[in-house]
């Protein structure tokens, strides 16, 4: 459930309250996976999914991050290729993190 378009709502025990959660899609380029969304907050990534593209293999890449401050995983991931191609999914990944980290800089 989205309140206020930045915020999440969770229910607890009959309790509802929000915590702020930046939520990003990403539109890949150059790779089988269309779209990346995640949640990054105080600079830790969760949540992360892929769209389309090698499914067990993806899921396995969110699990991997999640929880992970997003500078880990930008270092960890940047510039991995998927065979002849110049990017890759997890290199993608790290483009999103970098474009995320940016734009709450800029706010």
């Amino acid at each position: 459930m989205l309140c206020c378009g930045k915020e999440r709502a969770f229910f607890s025990n009959s309790i509802d309250f929000c915590i702020l959660v930046d939520m990003y899609e990403y539109e890949t380029k150059g790779v089988c996976a269309s779209r990346i969304f995640f949640d990054l907050n105080d600079g830790i990534v969760r949540n992360v999914r892929f769209e389309n593209g090698c499914n067990g293999n993806l899921k396995g890449i969110g699990a991997l991050v999640e929880g992970l401050p997003a500078q880990d995983v930008i270092q960890k991931l940047r510039g991995t290729l998927c065979g002849r191609k110049p990017t890759s999914c997890p290199d993608q990944l790290a483009q999103a993190l970098e474009t995320a980290i940016a734009k709450q800089s800029a706010a």
